[in-house]
């Protein structure tokens, strides 16, 4: 008896069973993304040992009318399409399936992106036309009247667009990404995608291309150097020190409740600055007094008109945009008069600006003078000028 198991043993081995078990139906569906866009690529696995018909080829399963693989959406299907085994006597078989959407403008220039059809037996060679919301069942007869399905849905999504970093200095080249897998139109390609790029300095920008980082990412991304002498032009943007700048494009494959026909501006924003510390950026000097004509004045009256002069300078390699405040404080510590500039200025430049005032009564006032980048944000570009003086 122990020789017969031997022999049995040996005769008949372990591995590749030469038929399915029908009473045993093993064959797990697996797809490499549980959701996919509309132009993906689909890579299906079927593993199925019982379907390991010869331990020493490479099988193939379901490309035949007997026992079919389908991969159909509710429109549209593939027949009889053919999966190979990933190596000899593995008893895992796979295929690929090249999603191709549907007629649609995806960028919004008025020309359709997509070729929609439905071709192909595999394992490599398929086409499937599908809407943006189908549901791709694949259904394997693994024997006569066993039939194995799995099931995923085809989405749209809403992409998102950032700059690689909140703040960049004049001398960066600037770095925005977009992640929108529905733009990811060829999956054996690298896409490209349009992006409107532009400054505080220039609304106008300019329109660079995004390019994917690999074939199927659905990543995109865009280098811009940056210009503080020379306009805007190619994928160059003026932006001066205190700007911020804007990344944008439009949407126009949006998921439910969108309809097909929406779009949507998706937009992001970062600050440009510079190296150097702010405090340091513009030279503030002591100001001066003249009358109404100009002429320098040494003593002050009450009810008479003078004029306060601040003297800034740019010492540095950029232009910079300031707001030069005038403040005058009473002997009590009141606030009398607060006014304001606002400006830019270029490199090297040295500029003057004035404010009139009128004391109204005599005493002693204390007039500061300070810059900053902007009102709203009030960053300081140079210490805080103070003088005091007499009004008879």
């Amino acid at each position: 008896m122990f020789e017969f198991l031997l022999l049995t043993l040996f005769l008949f081995p372990a591995f590749g069973e030469s038929a399915p078990d029908y009473n045993n139906p093993y064959s797990p569906i697996f797809t490499d993304k549980p959701v996919y866009s509309w132009t993906d690529k689909m890579k299906i696995t079927i593993i199925s040992p019982s379907w390991n018909s010869d331990r020493h080829l490479i099988d193939s399963i379901g490309g035949t009318d007997d026992h079919p693989i389908k991969i159909t959406t509710s429109e549209n299907s593939l027949e009889s399409y053919r999966f190979t085994e990933t190596d000899v006597n593995s008893g895992i078989f796979t295929a690929e399936v090249i999603l191709t959407g549907f007629a649609h403008d995806a960028d919004g220039d008025g020309n359709s992106d997509t070729t929609p059809r439905t071709s192909g037996s595999g394992p490599t060679s398929g086409f499937l036309e599908v809407d943006r919301d189908s549901a791709i069942t694949i259904s394997f007869e693994f024997a006569d009247g066993v039939v194995l399905v799995e099931s995923v849905p085809v989405r749209w999504n809403i992409g998102t667009i950032d700059f690689v970093q909140d703040v960049f200095f004049l001398k960066d080249a600037v770095v925005v990404r977009v992640v929108d897998l529905d733009m990811n139109l060829n999956p054996e390609a690298l896409d490209n995608l349009p992006i409107q790029i532009f400054s505080d300095s220039d609304v106008a920008g300019v329109t660079v291309n995004a390019v994917e980082t690999s074939e199927s990412s659905g990543m995109f991304v865009a280098t811009i150097p940056l210009s503080q002498n020379s306009p805007s032009s190619g994928n160059r943007l003026y932006a001066v020190a205190g700007d911020e700048i804007f990344a944008k494009y439009d949407d126009y494959t949006l998921p439910k409740p969108y309809s097909v026909n929406d779009n949507l501006e998706i937009k992001t924003f970062a600050k440009v600055d510079s190296s150097i510390p702010s405090i340091e950026r513009i030279q503030n000097s002591a100001i001066t007094f003249s009358d109404g004509l100009g002429n320098p004045i040494q003593s002050f009256t009450e009810n008479s008109q003078l004029q306060i002069v601040g003297t800034i300078s740019n010492d540095h390699d950029l232009k910079q945009k300031f707001v030069y405040f005038f403040q005058i404080k009473n002997d009590k510590n009141f606030v009398e008069s607060l006014s304001w500039i606002q400006g830019e200025i270029s490199s090297q430049q040295i500029l003057d600006v004035s404010q009139s005032w009128i004391p109204n009564e005599s005493g002693t006032y204390e007039i500061e003078t300070f810059v900053w980048n902007s009102i709203s944000e009030s960053t300081a570009l140079s210490p805080t000028m103070s003088t005091l003086i007499t009004v008879k």
